[in-house]
């Protein structure tokens, strides 16, 4: 599913002081995002019955969670669901964990989780041993998001991602005698050739800088690192920028088009065989198949281009996790069913089906349900492409903790670029600038 824009700056300013409860544990120690959390004991409660409270936006998922039920009567578990994440459900979770009365478990996207790990709101459930033997069921970069990279701890069990690759309208391509690209290079040949046949090779997206980001993180960009001592933010490293420079060509060019994205506006440039292409997730699938109903059995599905085709790599766009919440007085059995949810096959084929999840297992991008044609894409296994690329997503993107300022910033940058006023450079260096204030405004310890 589409991820979206983590929880707000001004919230996050409110909450900068605020202290957060925590559960029972071992120890304490100082958090390497400017934070703290406490390392959970993780042991059984001991109660002959645990009921948990869980938050969700997911469609479908009071399916799995009945399923759980069913199956584990001595741990129970009461799911809430609601807006996604940035139309009120972080916001919600932060009153929570604010008042003491947060859920035991929550639904945070991988973008979203060090902004509540800095407030000190995710427990550290790395030490559980259900959740030590489920680590390798999942893929490596996905436990990297919810790990911060740190060995040994976990903030959250991954649930779903995002793995990117290259729609396109296989009919238009063929018709033009035009070769499906391999390369960014050979993206850009294609885009003067779909120009030159009076079409847009695709869209730039000025205001979802996820998919940026995504391209960015194929490049092998690293956005933020944190250690004991702080933050380092680098949105202008050399990776970064290359990518930059690359659609900045295109943009100068007028060969993409930049419609506002997820409008009518969008959706009619595709259904009218205006644009022939979109860089995307697996959960786009279901956007073109919904915007563009005029052109179903048109498409198809093609790894992302490469840059380097001799060391295929994958961007990520999108994702969530399930966290646990600091205050749970059941760290060991809310980290049991979060580990069901995301690795079981009944699971995960119920949030699959229902709610379009792609999960984050090796096994489940296997899943049976995902085996199969799709009409819309002319019969096309697609998910064989998704598996292909949800194993090559490099593991060392890492999300900052006011990821809202960071997208809202560059965003107005790149609507400044598309009418020519200014550059992807300028516009990542503000957006980079923008960021460090923030996180200074904000007592997050910036490293220079």
């Amino acid at each position: 599913m589409r991820t979206s824009r983590a929880v707000s700056v001004a919230l996050l300013a409110a909450l900068a002081t605020a202290s957060v409860a925590a559960c029972s544990s071992d120890s304490t120690e100082s958090s390497s995002t400017g934070g703290s959390e406490t390392v959970a004991a993780c042991e059984p409660s001991g109660e002959d019955v645990v009921n948990l409270s869980f938050t969700s936006w997911i469609p479908g998922i009071e399916d799995a969670v009945a399923k759980w039920n069913e199956q584990n009567p001595d741990i129970q578990v009461a799911v809430q669901t609601g807006p996604n994440g940035n139309s009120g459900t972080y916001q919600n979770f932060f009153n929570q964990l604010k008042a003491g009365n947060a859920p035991d478990l929550g639904q945070i996207e991988y973008d979203a989780l060090a902004s509540f790990r800095v407030q000190g709101g995710l427990q550290n459930i790395g030490g559980c041993d259900v959740v030590q033997e489920a680590q390798p069921e999942f893929i490596d970069w996905t436990w990297d998001q919810v790990s911060f990279g740190e060995e040994g701890n976990a903030y959250a069990i991954p649930q779903d991602t995002g793995p990117m690759a290259l729609f396109y309208r296989a009919d238009l391509f063929e018709e033009a005698g035009i070769a499906v690209p391999v390369t960014w290079d050979e993206y850009a040949e294609a885009a003067e050739k779909i120009d030159a046949e009076g079409g847009k090779i695709t869209n730039f997206s000025t205001a979802d800088i996820n998919q940026f980001a995504g391209f960015a993180w194929q490049n092998g960009a690293s956005w933020f690192e944190a250690d004991d001592e702080g933050w380092t933010v680098n949105i202008t490293g050399a990776e970064t920028e290359e990518v930059g420079a690359y659609w900045q060509d295109l943009i100068e060019r007028d060969l993409v088009a930049s419609y506002p994205a997820w409008t009518d506006e969008w959706n009619n440039a595709y259904n009218s065989s205006e644009v022939w292409t979109w860089v995307s997730a697996v959960w786009g699938a279901n956007t073109i198949q919904d915007g563009a109903p005029d052109t179903a059995g048109n498409w198809a599905v093609a790894p992302m281009p490469q840059w380097d085709s001799a060391a295929p790599a994958s961007g990520n766009w999108g994702g969530s996790s399930i966290a646990v919440f600091t205050g749970t007085d059941y760290p060991y059995e809310a980290a049991k069913f979060a580990t069901w949810l995301n690795t079981s096959e009944e699971s995960l084929t119920i949030l699959a089906d229902t709610a379009n999840i792609y999960p984050a297992t090796l096994d489940g991008i296997n899943l049976p349900t995902l085996q199969s044609g799709v009409d819309f894409y002319g019969g096309q296994v697609i998910w064989d492409v998704f598996a292909q690329a949800a194993n090559q997503v490099p593991a060392n993107f890492t999300w900052g903790p006011t990821m809202t300022d960071t997208y809202a910033s560059i965003s107005d940058g790149f609507k400044q670029v598309v009418t020519g006023n200014s550059t992807v450079s300028e516009a990542l260096t503000a957006g980079e600038e923008s960021t460090v204030s923030t996180m200074n405004s904000q007592s997050i310890p910036v490293k220079e």
